[in-house]
């Protein structure tokens, strides 16, 4: 298994990944499965901002992803991402979620992000094992926010501290700053 930032070329197999989840799970809110070009523009719009990595079998298959993004628009939340993961079934229970999740965060401390947010479609106690075994903490529950597959949805917030919060803080770096590959 080989982690990398992905290529405008895994955007379909990206795509592929994601669909499931959206047709077939209320894991993701999202109703109507972006095509490989939303998601090589949803890759390309936060390129040297916030990382992607996919996890590439030794077949070429792209077997999950994970990415950050930012946690909410407005200005004063910049020092704060939204990070999830999304494997392809085949690949569950095989420590994959950990793997790409760990260079992941990595990645956001060198950039000085300050706060990692998941956002999790309750129940999901796969998600909140992983997100609880790599820091996360529960920070609280959106109750009933969701309705999706005949149901209503509660959203269960978990936060991990990245980096120090200075008084200023230091704006995060672009990726492009940190010298070289950022999986290294």
């Amino acid at each position: 298994m080989k982690l990398r930032a992905p290529t405008p070329d895994d955007a379909a197999a990206v795509a592929d990944i994601y669909a499931l989840y959206v047709r077939e799970t209320a894991i993701t809110f999202e109703l109507d499965a972006p095509c490989a070009e939303e998601m090589r523009a949803r890759m390309a719009a936060v390129a040297d901002a916030h990382p992607w990595l996919v996890a590439e079998e030794t077949d070429g298959t792209i077997a999950g992803y994970a990415y950050a993004c930012p946690f909410r628009p407005r200005p004063a939340y910049r020092f704060a991402v939204e990070t999830t993961v999304y494997l392809r079934p085949e690949a569950t229970g095989r420590g994959l979620g950990t793997s790409l999740y760990r260079p992941l965060l990595r990645t956001l401390e060198a950039q000085g992000y300050t706060q990692a947010i998941a956002a999790i479609a309750l129940p999901n106690e796969p998600s909140v094992t992983l997100h609880e075994r790599l820091g996360f903490v529960h920070a609280g529950t959106y109750d009933r926010v969701g309705y999706k597959l005949g149901r209503w949805l509660d959203v269960g917030l978990w936060q991990r501290a990245l980096a120090a919060a200075g008084d200023p803080p230091a704006e995060p770096l672009p990726l492009s700053a940190l010298g070289g590959p950022y999986l290294e």
